[in-house]
């Protein structure tokens, strides 16, 4: 099969434009299943997928210099430093002093800062107060010291209550303790007043304006915060929570693993207990529903009594509903039964491929450690987006602001914290005789970074969906060419190739990048759209034109059966590629045309794959969704911190992300037995087209498959081997 054999090294098949999907498979004598002798296809691609690669490294690199995540885990005091890290490692949580300051219809300093920070002083402490605490007027004597009056922990790190000079009534004045302590609870890392609007707080010297008062100042600071991070909260949850994700996925990933160890030995026999359980299942729809509409007959519950309504519900409780069910169930029952009869032969023909492909797999074990390699592939490019979707949320150096310690102090009063200030350089004493403090504001939103944010991360998602399509055709062609290797060995396992998972690799990065890029990069521009199309569908969902509605709707419909068909295109499209080392567009037209030619075996194949492997998904996806729901929940106790859903944003994101993890990691493991299904299955009808049982042209297919087609091979008189 060298350079000069033209058969062996342009093995594919021939089509002729005679008949409309082609002639079939020509014998080839030089071919031996995938060719070595093989050049670079779809070099454009290949340089163009470089060069975007190139542009999302430098996305990151610029996100990473300007981004803070740690603006999403901890929260600033009013210096801007973080509490929870450095010499605030131990204070975790923001202690604000006044929060009536924090209302901006009240406070011109809090309207100035749009309600983003609050213009009173915020320390960072280890734990929010738990009982109440007042500056009595008895505190103000002469020789009261202030150690007695507070909690040195409740003040700020500038002042030494235990050796300071200053008087109580300096202290307030230079809001350098709090003069007022309320029993709080910890949202968002922040010490929120937990006041009882209903409760009489006389007698703690706290009327009930100033409660109101209070309490319209932690909403304040609440719904800006809800307006401003909500995607700041989800990333918090991740942070909290992420090494348990990885845990659940890590089972997912056993749980997948087993599940291809038992379809080995057991895979006819779960085909036929999945076939025989759907057609129960929908003998028991038929039971349900005659038994349903016999009831409802019998209290003459009609349509007619209902009339037209919106509330579908109501359909449930009439006669013609079930009546309709039944005719519809008891017609799909037919179908599977009338299938099951004619097409036997080919469900036992599907049957025996994936014995086969369990098999196949178990003579190159290596098959199944290949979707760890996926894994860790499909992991680097979600961590990757993940971090530079991080990044650049949190891009932007932090703004300070100038703030009087006290706004009712004479000379304070053209202080509205609109002056920008730089904590290092900064003066107080320029603004005597009011005292005044350079308070983090906010991160800077302005500049050309900053403003190409929505840009960046538009290119990120882009990024993203492009290199995960990538992995993914990287496995399928890989898969491919080693099953096919197996396939087209005239004597298993002896003619098996050594690493044949190694070899196919090296072959389709060293050949085959731009043809595996060019369809990844068709496949992410349809889903792109079709989150077009999703977006616009969600700010238009409460336009009244129904023809625009139905429009979009059917777009949707469009581009989802559009994706879908690119998909099994693309998975035959790198079969080919593996196998005849052609090009894209060449080897999805050969794919296509062979499928055509045997539509019936492709569908009865792919709809009993499908169910399979559905089935394993529903266990694998199903067991690790209701794991996660216990464990993120603060059902399973974990340690001495179990998890309790008030610790986080939204304890249904995690089981969210377990699920869809769960489900990317399931399907993974499970391309593997279905990309050996399909490749053994291009192989076999190929095989049956290049090959007729004679000594000149063997059957490649095992024994089982020429059994069922009532096929064999010739054995030489002589006891020879071809």
């Amino acid at each position: 099969m060298g350079a000069k054999e033209k058969k062996g090294g342009d093995a594919s098949p021939p089509v002729s434009s005679s008949g409309p999907y082609g002639e079939k498979c020509k014998y080839d004598p030089s071919f031996r299943g995938p060719i070595k002798n093989r050049s670079c296809t779809d070099i454009i691609c290949c340089v163009l997928f470089m060069a975007f690669l190139a542009g999302y490294i430098v996305v990151g690199l610029l996100a990473w210099l300007y981004g803070d995540p740690r603006q999403v885990i901890y929260p600033r005091n009013s210096t801007g430093s973080y509490c929870g890290v450095g010499s605030n490692r131990n204070k975790p949580y923001v202690l604000y002093f006044n929060m009536i300051n924090c209302i901006t219809s009240l406070n011109i300093m809090a309207a100035a800062m749009n309600g983003l920070q609050c213009p009173t002083p915020q320390i960072c402490v280890s734990s929010c107060p738990a009982d109440f605490s007042v500056v009595l007027p008895t505190d103000f004597v002469p020789n009261r010291k202030p150690i007695d009056v507070w909690n040195q922990e409740w003040c700020q790190p500038s002042i030494n209550l235990s050796t300071t000079s200053l008087s109580v009534s300096d202290i307030l004045s230079r809001q350098l303790c709090p003069e007022l302590l309320i029993p709080s609870t910890v949202v968002f890392n922040r010490c929120f007043p937990s006041l009882n609007v209903s409760q009489d707080y006389t007698d703690q010297h706290l009327n009930n304006e100033t409660r109101d008062w209070i309490m319209a100042g932690s909403n304040q600071i609440v719904e800006a915060l809800d307006a401003k991070n909500i995607g700041l909260k989800i990333f918090e949850d991740f942070a909290r929570t992420w090494y348990w994700i990885l845990i659940v996925l890590a089972i997912a990933m056993v749980l997948s693993l087993l599940f291809l160890l038992l379809l080995r030995f057991t895979a006819g026999f779960l085909v036929w207990i999945l076939i025989l359980g759907v057609l129960a299942v929908t003998a028991y729809g038929i039971y349900h529903c005659a038994m349903e509409y016999r009831n409802y007959e019998a209290k003459g519950a009609t349509i007619k009594n209902v009339g037209f309504t919106t509330n579908l519900s109501v359909y449930g409780s009439v006669k013609e509903t079930w009546l309709a069910a039944l005719i519809i169930l008891s017609v799909v029952e037919a179908i599977l039964l009338l299938s099951l009869i004619f097409l036997r032969n080919r469900i036992r023909i599907a049957i025996a491929l994936i014995k086969e492909a369990s098999r196949a797999i178990g003579y190159m074990m290596g098959t199944l450690l290949y979707p760890l390699v996926t894994f860790i592939l499909l992991l680097i490019c979600v961590a990757y987006w993940a971090m530079t979707a991080l990044y650049l949320a949190t891009s932007g150096a932090p703004l300070y602001r100038i703030a009087p310690v006290n706004d009712s102090t004479p000379g304070c009063l053209g202080i509205s914290a609109n002056e920008s200030c730089n904590p290092l350089t900064f003066n107080a004493s320029s603004y005597s005789p009011c005292a005044v403090n350079c308070m983090f504001y906010k991160y800077q939103d302005e500049g050309l970074f900053q403003r190409n944010i929505f840009n960046l991360q538009v290119y990120n998602v882009l990024g993203f969906l492009w290199c995960i399509n990538f992995v993914l055709a990287l496995g399928q062609c890989v898969l491919a060419g080693a099953f096919a290797s197996y396939y087209w060995a005239f004597n298993k396992p002896r003619d098996i190739p050594a690493c044949a998972v190694t070899s196919s690799f090296i072959r389709t990065l060293r050949y085959h990048t731009g043809s595996l890029a060019f369809g990844a990069l068709i496949l992410t521009i349809v889903q792109v759209i079709r989150i077009m199309l999703e977006y616009l569908d969600h700010k238009l969902k409460d336009l009244q034109n129904p023809v625009a509605r139905c429009i979009l709707c059917c777009l949707k419909c469009c581009f989802w059966c559009l994706e879908k068909f690119l998909k099994f295109l693309n998975r035959n499209a790198y079969i080919m590629i593996a196998i005849y080392g052609k090009n894209f567009c060449t080897s999805a037209k050969n794919a296509f045309m062979l499928l055509m030619r045997n539509v019936l075996r492709v569908v009865v194949l792919d709809k009993i794959t499908d169910l399979l492997l559905f089935f394993g998904t529903l266990l694998v996806v199903g067991g690790v969704g209701v794991l996660s729901f216990f464990l993120f929940t603060g059902r399973i106790p974990v340690g001495d911190t179990p998890f309790q859903s008030a610790q986080l944003n939204y304890y249904w994101l995690p089981i969210l992300t377990v699920v869809v993890g769960a489900y990317i990691i399931a399907q993974g493991f499970f391309s593997v037995y279905n990309m050996c299904v399909d490749t053994l299955f291009l192989c076999f009808l190929e095989d049956l087209e290049r090959n007729d049982g004679s000594l000149e042209k063997p059957y490649y297919m095992s024994k089982s498959l020429m059994k069922i087609l009532n096929k064999k091979n010739k054995k030489p008189k002589e006891g020879g081997q071809k």
